[in-house]
């Protein structure tokens, strides 16, 4: 848009879009497609005065002296040429135009020359430094247009970052590349059905009625509404950070990794890992206990007819059966996935209709009732598997016989006049309705919590019974473990997890930024209804003692919640064998896929194997590690023992994911932008509370083990040295950090107390920019043994722009030294004209704020006396002043380079100091911490002080060890004496 034609000169700013990275644009690094390999878009700022209309149809040239431009340098990575920052007209003594303006304004669309540093054609000592605001540029031939770069920005892959299809996709030529599947999946089939279906699981259907009966409604109902609290509150975390990015496959790992680091990401994508594995050994555990206890009992294998060793069988029976069972899906899984996929739908439906039989016979059970009469003894619940009659007696022929009943509790079950129990003498047989409905008002005895003990007897509350102890028979119902209100929730959790599922499937979403939120919210909403309302009517609809009795013992083997179930029982059973199988396939799919994901971010080097896969895509190798892992917990054998440390790991997932939300909301860091609005850091911190309670009230012990593990795995990423920059919220956690710690030290100066030697170690470089006394390093390093400031400064003689590149290898080099002598601090080069300027800049400018150097250590000046050159030593005597002036402290180190280095251990020696000028005490220190290294250990401190001809030599021998003892620091002392020679 041109001016309005006026004669006068008006100042005009004009935009223009240059090339560049994607990275260099704050804030859109990780929100952003990654273009790291293509060309991006920058806003480059100009200014030229504006001419009248006539004068832009001049030939360029004329025009060039109305006109300029400003800039700064900026550097092609592909190369280290320089050049000219614009392209300039034939009369140099013009300001030059960019190679857009020559574009616009040239008729015959010439070619601009390249308007980049990467141009050797500009002229020794040109003022190119200040012609070019470029931060970063990539030498093109074009530029693009503006609709292309959209078009690149809104077409961009989702694949895993760092991932090897990632890399061959950007690797693929353009003629080559497949026509990108366009997502179609909605909220509904995309998050809410997948949701769905790995929340309802095995716990649902085999040990809901138990947690209800053991806890009673009231702490049942806290336990679920507790739980699923947890996930809605993570669910809303997780839907911000879900929704300020791409999720690939990995989901939670990628959004913990990307968020609060690779160590952090690591050790809780493992866990992550272990808690899906381990949750595929609970699914196929449930398998089997549903399918032995409830649809073909007699095809244990493992039996026995003593009552006491009947558990050992049947954990036997779980292992054997569940090993073949993991070994068959693990086939599965190996040969296709697909089929996993194909068969999803058929297990999402067997769980609904699952669910929807519970609400059908809880409806009809108000009117009419299912009948499971329950057989009592007493108020004892009594096993109805092996008993013909509730009684004691029954009629056979016309005539009054004993029962089954009546032998299994006396010595003889044909006479009357047998021995029997005491308790079965004393008390009568009865039989009440197990499933007593809805409208019967049993929800008023179920209200109250029952725990009991391992071996105690089920017995009902409300009914009479004599007080005789008797002798505990294993016809009654007893209860399998000590139970607890910790136990219920660390075996209820699993049931409420899997929320991550939606998430996981981003790329097949149209609108994942809309339905990843909506989806996994109504999902927990919808479970969480389920849930709740399925703990009233179990409580209201189903005896007491049923609901505590787990293995249906007392309603003929039945599976508890099937009873209540309409049309059949085997509704239940059958939907809940094939919807837990179906969990369990789907576990085994997720884990290795998650475990390669990791694998493949490298950040641990031991699972780099793990990383690979088969042909299509398939990983083989994870597949074997999860079906060993997945082994490890069915060994366990027992589906209440394999649940708590599922619970811990998702925990300890969930956990992260309400930090990492948490962290970046507070830091406000500028890629922070989820289109989700509807979250809050104290919702984040709350959600953080509740996990972190839930895992010590579940299993202190397994929370132990867990945390124990996620840290043992950050601290070996940490010490391996993942070299990954994510952008991660613990980097801006630890800048915030810095930064409050700087300001409180700037409140006032440091106590004497806290005083130590923050070094400034000036080092000289030779020629070719090595280090010209490494053992200046060695000492500093035995001085601070890894504890205060240490910077390492040095000065390159030259101009900035021309010795910019020596520069960063000389601070390459250096760092390098500072690793190996294992100094831990900071590097800081300068490039300035003079040499003494360059150290007198380095003495005033560096450290931050309350993180400043207060003493200097240099080199002396070797040779000074026979150099011809005077610089040497006007410079040392330069240093020292100007460190004079600044009231720093000043250690010069004569003879360095006979300094022991870090692997030399003297067994004995001495350190003398020679205390002749009083210096603070700053010189007793010095020997101090020089012994806290390993070199220096054994070494004995000597103080030498001397003593004047009217001076009392042992006074000043006793006060000096005096002010030692007060030091605290053990050192022999000697005081030498003076002695003044007349001629």
């Amino acid at each position: 848009m041109h001016p309005p034609e006026t004669t006068s000169k008006m100042a005009s700013v004009r935009f223009m879009v240059t090339p560049t990275k994607i990275d260099d644009i704050p804030g859109l690094s990780d929100t952003s497609p990654d273009l790291s390999s293509r060309s991006s878009s920058r806003v480059r700022f100009s200014s030229r005065e504006s001419v009248p209309e006539t004068s832009r149809s001049e030939p360029m040239s004329d025009m060039s002296g109305a006109t300029t431009s400003l800039g700064t340098v900026a550097l092609d990575p592909a190369s280290d040429r320089t050049s000219n920052p614009q392209d300039v007209t034939e009369d140099p003594s013009q300001n030059s135009i960019t190679g857009e303006h020559s574009q616009l304004l040239d008729d015959g669309h010439r070619k601009a020359r390249n308007a980049y540093l990467n141009n050797s054609n500009y002229e020794e000592g040109d003022e190119y430094f200040d012609k070019n605001l470029a931060l970063f540029e990539e030498e093109m031939d074009t530029r693009p247009k503006v609709s292309s770069l959209l078009s690149r920005m809104a077409n961009y892959t989702n694949l895993t970052q760092g991932a090897k299809e990632h890399e061959e996709a950007e690797n693929i030529t353009e003629g080559k590349k497949k026509p990108a599947k366009v997502p179609q999946m909605g909220t509904f089939m995309g998050v809410y059905l997948p949701c769905l279906q790995n929340i309802f699981g095995v716990i649902l259907f085999l040990r809901l009625t138990w947690v209800v009966g053991t806890a009673g409604v009231l702490q049942a109902f806290a336990i679920v509404l507790i739980c699923c609290c947890c996930t809605m509150l993570t669910a809303i975390s997780m839907s911000a950070i879900a929704t300020n990015g791409v999720v690939p496959a990995g989901g939670s790992y990628f959004m913990i990794s990307r968020a609060l680091g690779p160590e952090f990401g690591g050790a809780v994508g493992l866990c992550f890992y272990l808690g899906t594995t381990f949750a595929a050994a609970m699914y196929i555990l449930g398998a089997i206990e549903i399918f032995l206890v409830y649809i073909v009992p007699r095809a244990a294998i493992f039996l026995s007819d003593d009552a006491l060793k009947e558990p050992a069988a049947m954990l036997n029976n779980m292992r054997v059966y569940g090993t073949a069972f993991l070994i068959l899906m693990v086939l599965v899984v190996f040969i296709g996935v697909r089929y996993v996929n194909k068969f999803a739908s058929l297990f999402l439906a067997c769980v609904i209709v699952s669910i929807l039989a519970i609400y059908a016979g809880a409806i009809k059970s108000s009117f009419a009732p299912p009948h499971f009469p329950v057989c009592m003894l007493g108020n004892r619940t009594l096993s109805s598997r092996h008993i013909d009659v509730c009684s004691k007696t029954k009629e056979m022929n016309n005539m009054t016989v004993p029962s089954k009943l009546w032998g299994f509790f006396c010595n003889s079950s044909q006479f009357f006049n047998a021995t029997c129990d005491e308790y079965f003498v004393h008390n009568n047989v009865t039989s009440i309705q197990g499933i007593p409905g809805l409208a019967s008002g049993i929800v008023t005895e179920n209200l109250w919590s029952n725990y009991l003990p391992k071996g105690e007897i089920i017995e009902k509350a409300s009914v009479k019974s004599s007080d005789v102890l008797g002798s505990l028979n294993h016809e009654y119902v007893l209860v399998d473990m000590t139970t607890s209100f910790t136990l219920l929730v660390g075996i209820f959790f699993p049931s409420v997890t899997g929320i991550m599922a939606g998430s996981n499937r981003s790329g097949d979403l149209k609108d994942a930024q809309k339905s990843i939120p909506i989806g996994t919210i109504l999902a927990i909403l919808t479970t969480s209804f389920v849930y709740l309302s399925n703990v009233v009517l179990l409580g209201a609809c189903i005896e007491g003692v049923v609901l505590r009795d787990k293995f249906g013992d007392a309603v003929k083997g039945n599976l508890v919640v099937g009873t209540l179930s309409w049309p059949s029982p085997w509704v239940i059973v059958i939907g809940s064998f094939f919807s837990t199988c179906g969990a369990g396939l789907q576990s085994l799919t997720g884990a290795p896929r998650l475990l390669q994901a990791i694998a493949k971010d490298n950040i641990i080097p031991f699972l780099r194997v793990f990383g690979h896969s088969k042909a299509n895509g398939e990983p083989t190798w994870a597949l074997l590690l999860t079906a060993a892992i997945a082994e490890l917990g069915i060994l366990v054998a027992s589906l209440d023992l394999v649940a708590p440390i599922l619970t811990m790991f998702f925990l300890m997932c969930y956990l992260f994911v309400n930090l990492a939300c948490a962290l970046q909301t507070l830091l406000r860091t500028p890629n922070w932008r989820p289109r989700f609005r509807y979250y809050h850091w104290a919702l984040s911190f709350m959600g953080m509370s509740i996990c972190l309670a839930l895992m010590f009230i579940s299993s202190w012990y397994y929370a132990i083990v867990a945390m124990g593990i996620a840290g043992m795995i950050y601290k070996y990423i940490e010490y391996q040295g993942a070299e990954k920059e994510w952008g991660d919220g613990i980097r801006g956690l630890s800048l915030s950090a810095a930064r409050f710690a700087l300001l409180r030290l700037e409140e006032g100066p440091p106590h004497t107390k806290n005083w130590r030697p923050q070094l400034l170690v000036l080092l000289k470089l030779d020629e070719d920019l090595h280090v010209k006394h490494p053992r200046l390093l060695t000492f500093a390093s035995q001085l601070k043994a890894g504890k205060g400031l240490t910077i390492v400064g040095s000065v390159i003689v030259g101009n900035f722009l021309e010795n910019y590149g020596e520069a960063l290898a000389a601070e390459q080099t250096i760092k390098h030294l500072m690793e190996a002598e294992k100094v831990k601090g900071f590097c800081q080069l300068v490039v300035a004209a003079k040499l003494k300027e360059g150290i007198s800049h380095l003495i005033q400018s560096c450290g931050l704020g309350g993180m400043k150097h207060n003493t200097v250590v240099m080199g002396w000046p070797n040779g000074w006396r026979q150099s011809e050159d005077a610089r040497a030593w006007k410079t040392f005597i330069g240093t020292v002043r100007v460190t004079t002036a600044a009231h720093l402290a000043l250690l010069v180190a004569k003879n360095v380079s006979f300094f022991p280095s870090n692997v030399e251990q003297f067994s004995e020696g001495n350190i003398d100091v020679w205390w002749i000028v009083h210096d603070g005490g700053m010189l007793m220190l010095l020997p101090f911490l020089l012994r806290q290294h390993k070199v220096w250990r054994k070494c004995s401190i000597r103080i030498f002080t001397v003593a004047q001809l009217e001076d009392n030599s042992i006074q000043m021998k006793k006060d000096l060890a005096t002010f030692l003892y007060h030091l605290r620091i053990e050192a022999e002392v000697e005081v030498v004496e003076m002695f003044s020679f007349m001629s």
